[in-house]
């Protein structure tokens, strides 16, 4: 198992924490993209190791080969691409983009973008992208870089993109995820994997969850919990949440439906005092050192190889608290090395 981190490069500090991160042991830092800024501006200044996650339908498919391409040469191959879909407000309010079919969208962007940096006449026919454009002048052209890999992973929550990702992806990002409830994502998973030939050994399984040591565990999970109110409630529509289906497949559909039509109604306080406190405790890890190892046991059991950690704080806490987790991490690969053989 690895230790990756989530991080937001706005200030000087904040590529400082990057630095002091790798060398306390952290192997990847995944920068975020939604609606503010972008993933990729803050990945070719510090020309780190990875990004999390460039949403699909907010360039071409042949800029983000372009852009990986680029910061793979500027991070001397350090660069993973991470893809998703985004939600509909994002996509149709942000970018003015209609997904259709998001998941013909994720797929041929994969294809394309391996075309591109594989160094392939850029030709694809498809549901989602038509290369070049039939009805023009366009003409099939080749990338004028030197071919490269672009690792790829894909954050995905629903069932079929799962499937997509297993087939296709070096990586999956997952969210939303609790270990006990595993099957709820990884079933699906091995479905693609095996229909590509491959197993779930071949994948990166990235887990992003916060890592918090404290002796108030019941503060924590609360505070933890009433964050979820605002994925619950805002992140989609009432009717298209892949955040709430997701809990909803692991057994919180009562729990979810309930904080969504408190957040829709505007009562957001009580929206956050309902999310069930299992929720904040059970997709992060918080606690003393023995808890936090205790969890992390579940995590490798269910086949996850990296978590990514999410860490709070001043730039020496957050350092201090990476540095912790680092040996913790290693403490349990020591105790039962990962091999194939614990991956479902």
């Amino acid at each position: 198992m690895r230790v990756a981190i989530g991080a937001v490069v706005a200030t000087r500090e904040d590529v400082d924490y990057v630095v002091e991160a790798e060398r306390v042991g952290v192997t990847s830092v995944w920068v975020p993209e939604a609606w503010g800024q972008d993933a990729l501006t803050p990945l070719a200044y510090l020309a780190a190791v990875t990004t999390s996650i460039a949403q699909i339908g907010a360039r071409t498919p042949a800029m983000l080969a372009m852009s990986a391409m680029s910061m793979q040469l500027l991070s001397n191959g350090r660069f993973l691409l991470g893809l998703g879909t985004s939600g509909p407000q994002v996509m149709e309010g942000w970018h003015g983009v209609r997904l259709r079919s998001p998941i013909s969208a994720t797929r041929e962007t994969i294809e394309i973008v391996r075309a591109v940096a594989r160094g392939d006449r850029l030709s694809h026919v498809g549901d989602a992208y038509q290369l070049p454009l039939a009805d023009g002048p366009g003409k099939a052209l080749r990338s004028m870089m030197a071919p490269v890999e672009v690792p790829i992973y894909v954050a995905a929550l629903g069932p079929r993109n799962l499937e997509l990702t297993g087939e296709l992806a070096d990586g999956w990002i997952g969210n939303a995820f609790i270990p006990e409830h595993a099957d709820a994502f990884v079933e699906s998973l091995a479905i693609g994997a095996a229909r590509a030939g491959r197993t779930l050994a071949d994948l990166d399984l990235v887990i992003p969850a916060a890592v918090e040591f404290t002796d108030d565990v019941d503060e924590a999970a609360q505070r933890h919990a009433a964050g979820y109110a605002f994925t619950i409630g805002a992140m989609g529509s009432k009717d298209k949440n892949f955040y709430n289906a997701a809990f909803t497949r692991q057994g919180f559909g009562d729990d979810v439906r309930a904080v969504q039509d408190l957040w829709l109604s505007g009562h957001r306080e009580e929206a956050a005092a309902r999310v069930p406190v299992e929720l904040g405790l059970k997709t992060n890890l918080l606690g003393t050192a023995a808890m936090i190892k205790d969890r992390l046991r579940l995590y490798r059991d269910a086949g996850i190889t990296t978590i990514q950690a999410k860490l709070a704080g001043d730039r020496q806490n957050r350092v201090e608290t990476a540095a912790q987790f680092v040996e913790l991490v290693d403490e349990l690969n020591a105790e039962t090395p990962l091999t194939s053989t614990t991956r479902r």
